[in-house]
Formats: structure tokens, sequence, C-alpha cells
């Protein structure tokens, strides 16, 4: 329970940092790393604390109620977030709560999860494509055109747009960080594992993302901290919605990817700045990454969850 909880949290937080701290990371890349993690790991400590209070001692705020706690774990257990891990140094922007959760639930919970999550990057794509399609003469095209020195009042809402979508993910995501802990966590529980996810933090800001950090990097003008905070508001926005939608986990990599690629054909069909074949490959290019994900995750846990069946049905097999 231990190990798969820390290969989790690993696996999970590296793979999706890129959706919540990623242009937070990128735009404030001049700063030093204790303070990035002093303002991050203050938002993760309130953000647990308050759920922990409110929901007497469930972290997960909810989220694993249709999934129940294990009675006994296994050495499979932690074969998917090792894989996430792998997937992860490939820059794979993998559906993280399909390979972790999954393994843990029903078909039909699985089955609703992936339903939850193609809606989402379907909404995500058709609000940011609307919004972008708006705001990227008079306001997008100022940002990529003008780099004049950024005000106080956009670096301070950069940082207040960070806390909020910071907080949201977490309130989002609790389900897959806290899928192998206990549904209710003691006080002694919930203070060592904030202990370990403070270290884990440190080690993702000290990086700057790492390799997944490429995805943000290769979109348009998102080192921007003006772009960037819009970017935040509207993801942010997305996740509280779904959040408040029902208790059925979902892939928040996969609302995130909506949301970037409305904005990049948004901003291509209104500014033109760059090729279409260009816009649309790296669309297509984030879509298949995140279809490889979902397969590959979906495989993995079908194969573990008919673990027994397969491995008796290759016995059967030898034995002819």
């Amino acid at each position: 329970m231990i190990s798969g909880f820390l290969l989790s949290l690993y696996a999970c937080v590296s793979n999706d940092v890129i959706q919540t701290l990623g242009t937070f990371l990128s735009t404030t890349k001049d700063r030093p790393v204790w303070q990035v993690w002093l303002f991050t790991g203050a938002i993760l400590v309130i953000t647990f604390v308050t759920g922990w209070i409110i929901n007497d001692g469930d972290m997960a705020f909810g989220l694993l109620d249709r999934i129940p706690h294990p009675e006994t774990f296994y050495w499979w257990h932690i074969l998917p977030p090792i894989i996430l891990i792998y997937l992860t140094k490939k820059g794979i922007p993998v559906a993280t709560a399909f390979l972790i959760i999954s393994i843990f639930s029903s078909n039909t919970v699985i089955g609703m999860m992936i339903a939850k999550s193609f809606i989402g990057y379907i909404t995500a794509l058709l609000v940011s494509l609307i919004l972008y399609f708006f705001i990227a003469r008079k306001v997008e095209k100022v940002f990529l055109y003008k780099k004049n020195s950024i005000s106080k009042p956009w670096i301070v809402a950069k940082w207040l747009s960070t806390a909020i979508l910071w907080s949201a993910w977490l309130l989002q995501d609790g389900a897959k960080l806290f899928v192998f802990l206990p549904r209710k966590l003691t006080f002694l529980q919930m203070v060592l594992s904030l202990l370990v996810f403070l270290l884990l933090l440190y080690a993702i800001c000290y990086s700057r993302g790492g390799e997944i950090q490429n995805i943000i990097k290769l979109k348009t003008n998102t080192q921007d901290i003006r772009s960037a905070t819009i970017i935040d508001v509207v993801y942010a926005c997305i996740l509280i919605y779904f959040l408040n939608l029902n208790n059925i986990p979902m892939s928040t990599t996969w609302v995130f990817l909506g949301v970037l690629a409305g904005r990049e054909i948004a901003l291509y069909n209104r500014l033109r700045y760059i090729t279409q074949k260009k816009v649309y490959k790296h669309v297509i290019k984030d879509i298949t990454k995140a279809i490889i994900g979902l397969i590959v995750s979906i495989a993995v846990v079908f194969v573990l969850n008919q673990y027994d069946k397969i491995l008796d049905l290759f016995r059967h097999y030898i034995n002819l």
C-alpha cells in the first residue's frame, strides 16, 4: 500500500504537472526555486488540510466513494504507477486517472470515467475555441507581438490564477493521488502523506517540470505571463464545473489538452501567425499521445484485472 502510494504520487504529479504548474514554472524560471516551492506548497497544504477537516479525513473529496479500498494489496498493484513513470519520461501525457484508479474500479465506473473524460475534452476544446476566437486579435495579438515589460497587476494575476488552478486540480485529482491509502486518514497519516507530497513538489519545482514540460513550451506564447494567466483561468473554471457535476473521477489531462487544442486552432484562424500544417500537427500529436496513453492504460488494467484468468489459461495450454 505504501509503495503504491509513493509510486503513484510521484508518477501522477510528474505527468500532470504540465496541466497546473506548467505555465507557472515557465513564467517563473527566473525566480528562486524555494519561492516557487513555498507558494505551491502552501496552497497544497491549505487545500488538503481543509478537505481533511471538512470531509472527516477523506483526502479524495468524495471522488473515491464508488471505489472501495482493497483489503489486500499484491505486487501487481504497483505496476501501473511504474509504467506511468516510464511513459512520463518519454513525454507522453497519459490519462493517469485511468491507469491508477481503474485497477481498483469496476467496469461500470471505468466506463463512466472514460465518458466523462471524453466529454471534458470536447467541452474544453469548444469553450477554449470560442473564447480565443473573440479575444485573439484584441488580447492575444498584443501579447504575441508586443513584448513590453509585464506590469505588476499581471504578475499578481498570474500567481492568483495559479493558486486557484493548483487547488482545483488537487481537488479533482485527489482520487488518484490517495487511491492506495485508506478512505479516511488519521491525523498522523495525513501529515506524513503531505510531507512526502511536499518533498516531491520541491523536486518538480527544481527540475522545472522535466521532459513532460515540453508540451507547454511548444505552444504559442505560453511563457508570456499574461497568456498563461488566461489559460489557467479557463482550465480552472472547467475543472471546477466538472468537480461539482458528479463524484466520478476523470482525466484532467484530456481537459487540459482540449483547452490547448481549442486555443491553438482559434489563434491560428484569427492571427495566421504560423502555417496551418504546424498548428494541426501539434494538436494531432498531443491527442495521439493521449489516445496512446489511454490504450496503454486500458490494456494494462485489463491484463491486471484478468490476471488470474490469463494465468490459468496460460497454464492450461502449457499442460496440453
